[in-house]
């Protein structure tokens, strides 16, 4: 009997600011949306793990938090999922905003990946938004970083480049197992799943530091009967001033907040959704080892 083809698999952990598009990318890479998406700073606060697979590869990719000085006990456990998830992989995939310059937390990250063990990929994200002249002058500047890296020019958004940078990191897979079976896209248990689809239809929402005071706990997820399934979600905020506001003028924006997050739930879960959303006070919760273990952060 023939021995079976030999498989490669390997963690690829993607580093760079806030905001310059690692959700979106990892969603892209994977081809079904494992991590949410906004541009509001801390969006992703948890190490979140996709996967894709091939015949005979399978890439897991962490979608990192935003390298940032931590703040508080939130933000210091998000630094230390980033330094410690960059640590435990085979490739870094720093990704930069075409859009932007360089500024000093690229140098920041650049200089702390310089030091990794672990080889580096650059992705220039963004290059949709760009001109040629500026694409180039994009990714010269992600050359002079000095980074022992290839570099791609890449749009998450329209999937421009995405199959090659795909191609780039499946051929960097150290030889071994699959991690995961074939089929499955996320580590993420599903009430965590489901709540941080929630959470993203709060953030495209709000402004200023409301967004920064938010987190979502899914309590409950039931399948009631064939085709129905009820999720309950709180939504934390830490003042009444955030809760009127999440609740809004006869509760106006929680109504269209749940009707929208009903919606990514049906489309999730594939059938239908009672959702049940309650806002809830919880003061300095960003500081609240218990909540903050219960929420995976």
């Amino acid at each position: 009997m023939a021995d079976p083809p030999p498989t490669s698999s390997g963690f690829v952990a993607l580093a760079g600011r806030p905001n310059v598009g690692k959700s979106t990318l990892v969603n892209a890479l994977i081809g079904e949306k494992v991590a949410i998406v906004s541009d509001r700073p801390q969006t992703t606060r948890r190490a979140i793990r996709g996967v894709a697979s091939g015949e005979n590869w399978q890439l897991v990719l962490v979608d990192l938090p935003g390298v940032q000085r931590p703040r508080d006990v939130l933000t210091e456990r998000m630094q230390n999922a980033v330094e410690r998830e960059l640590a435990g992989s085979d490739t870094a995939l720093f990704v930069l905003d075409g859009e932007q310059r360089i500024g000093p937390g690229d140098r920041f990250i650049a200089h702390a990946l310089s030091g990794s063990s672990a080889p580096v990929v650059i992705a220039v994200n963004k290059v949709d938004r760009l001109d040629r002249p500026r694409t180039v002058l994009a990714l010269a500047a992600a050359a002079a970083l000095g980074l022992d890296a290839e570099i791609f020019p890449v749009s998450a958004r329209a999937g421009t480049g995405v199959a090659e940078l795909r191609a780039e990191l499946v051929a960097r897979l150290p030889a071994g197992p699959f991690y995961f079976p074939v089929g499955v896209r996320t580590d993420q248990p599903e009430h965590v799943l489901l709540a941080e689809l929630v959470r993203e239809q709060v953030l495209s929402r709000t402004r200023q530091e409301v967004p920064h005071a938010i987190e979502v706990e899914v309590s409950e997820v039931e399948r009631r009967r064939p085709g129905l399934t009820v999720v309950v979600a709180q939504i934390w905020v830490e003042a009444e001033s955030q809760k009127a506001i999440l609740i809004g003028a006869g509760g106006r924006m929680v109504k269209t907040i749940g009707s929208a997050a009903r919606k990514e739930l049906e489309r999730r879960l594939g059938h239908r959704v009672q959702l049940e959303l309650r806002v809830r006070v919880r003061r300095h919760w960003r500081t609240d080892e218990g909540l903050l273990d219960r929420l995976g952060v």
